[in-house]
């Protein structure tokens, strides 16, 4: 049995009347829809509602989801503590997910609670449901800064659980949208909010699933949205499955973005419906552009994934020597003479769907030759950058690479003589150092480069770090 439902809500706290006490009524159409999608829950009496929400634990490498028999809150921190929860876990559905995800290798689990209590991401739309339902269980799970990918697949394990039980389920998929529709708003103004909330009502109100992988980390993060793996992770436990989309309605008169719409089986007796397997086309349309990619990268780029690939695989390197890389089976690479004898800092860095997955690097050369520079650093990219796991083997065919020949470091007696897309930055005070590489997505002013390179490197922006510049090429 899939779900017999699924629905995007948001989660403003204002649109619960004893916390908006009159507020609410500036977002009437808000308020409206989700009275109608709870008389909706309702007609179909699950058994289970599965929450996803923002504001649950979040880790970058690990989805939480609940643990225990269940967990309470309200929302006294928003003035109204008399608005209440005590809620009981589907532990049955929480087991059966936890193994389905262990099967697919997905880090997800109810290892790390930090806080029990319900979050307000939860509780919005539990405040709704309960004023029209009370006969069902909870799933709540949490976030990750893991890839669009990760979360689709955690939505495919929820749908084979759900299945597996033969539950009668509802998934809600909490989030708000762009936090920057308006300069008036709590969060003010950027061009990218109006743009994602005008992209996601589109691509929601016609159940596009397959297009929330175009929407890029970076503009996301511009648009300050929280909802968008939220959605991803509704998608991926719709996967496959035909629906009939409708689109309640769409608010940001507050300066944040609140969409309401619901997807339902067009048929739940059918089979499944290949069109909307949208992961599966996604990482078709991935491994034909890596192709491409690969086919065109020069030999400082393949020299990395080379090494990288023979590393995860075999724990071994290539040896550097007569002109060429050589590879354990027979194969070489034929290196020119820039990487054979110049020496230079070397910065090797790992993308997976767009997102970072390991970068380390040398400041000044540290090996005899720039291509054995690229082979230790490439080798201490996948394997020892503390903020990641290992590269794993099954990671490697969507792995991008890049590679940057650092040239000389010069101190600089001020930012003006900065640019972000030109240089790099390195901030040190006393034995502390941080370093930022140049154009980077994201890093957009130099005041921003300067920041994230002196919090790389431990260092206060009051204690006046000094500065210093350098050029890269950058291969691709």
């Amino acid at each position: 049995m899939p779900l017999v439902g699924a629905f995007m809500v948001p989660h403003p706290p204002l649109i619960v009347a004893e916390v908006g006490k009159g507020g609410e009524k500036e977002v009437q159409a808000t308020v409206d829809s989700y009275r109608a999608v709870a008389a909706e829950i309702a007609r179909f009496a699950p058994e289970t509602i599965i929450v996803s929400s923002p504001h649950s634990i979040m880790y970058s490498d690990y989805f939480h989801i609940s643990p225990g028999s269940g967990a309470q809150g309200s929302f006294a921190r928003f003035g109204a503590p008399q608005v209440a929860f005590s809620e009981r876990y589907d532990t049955e559905l929480v087991a059966a997910i936890r193994r389905e995800a262990a099967a697919a290798s997905l880090r997800a689990g109810t290892d790390g609670e930090k806080d029990p209590a319900l979050d307000h991401g939860t509780m919005v739309p539990l405040y709704f449901v309960r004023q029209c339902y009370t006969d069902f269980r909870l799933v709540r799970i949490g976030l990750s800064g893991q890839s669009y990918r990760e979360h689709y697949r955690l939505g495919q394990c929820i749908q084979q659980a759900v299945e597996a039980l033969r539950r009668r389920a509802v998934f809600i998929a909490s989030g708000d949208l762009s936090h920057k529709l308006s300069a008036s708003g709590p969060y003010g103004f950027a061009p990218e909010g109006p743009e994602y909330d005008r992209r996601i009502m589109d691509v929601m109100a016609r159940a596009d699933f397959g297009a929330l992988f175009d929407f890029d980390a970076d503009f996301c993060d511009r648009a300050a949205e929280c909802g968008h793996r939220s959605f991803i992770i509704m998608a991926g436990a719709l996967d496959g499955v035909s629906v009939k989309a409708r689109c309640y309605s769409h608010e940001g008169t507050t300066g944040v973005g609140y969409g309401i719409c619901s997807y339902l089986p067009a048929d739940p007796g059918a089979g499944g419906d290949g069109s909307r397997e949208f992961l599966v086309q996604y990482e078709a349309k991935e491994q034909k552009r890596l192709a491409e990619k690969r086919r065109r990268e020069d030999v400082y780029v393949q020299l990395a994934r080379r090494t990288v690939e023979l590393y995860t695989k075999e724990g071994s390197v290539p040896r550097v020597e007569g002109g060429r890389a050589l590879f354990p089976d027979g194969t070489e690479l034929a290196l020119p003479e820039d990487m054979l004898v110049r020496q230079a800092g070397i910065f090797v860095s790992l993308h997976l769907d767009g997102q970072l997955r390991g970068c380390i690097g040398t400041i000044g050369a540290t090996e005899p030759s720039i291509a054995e520079e690229i082979v230790h650093n490439a080798v201490s990219a996948c394997s020892r950058d503390p903020r990641f796991d290992r590269v794993r083997e099954g990671e490697l065919s969507s792995i991008e690479y890049s590679v940057d020949v650092l040239g000389p470091v010069e101190a600089i007696s001020s930012p003006e003589q900065l640019d972000v897309k030109r240089y790099g930055v390195i901030c040190s005070k006393g034995s502390r150092r941080g370093l930022l590489l140049p154009n980077l997505d994201g890093v957009d002013t130099v005041d921003r480069q300067i920041e994230i390179a002196c919090r790389k490197g431990g260092i206060s922006l009051s204690e006046q770090p000094d500065l210093s510049r350098f050029e890269v090429v950058r291969h691709y």
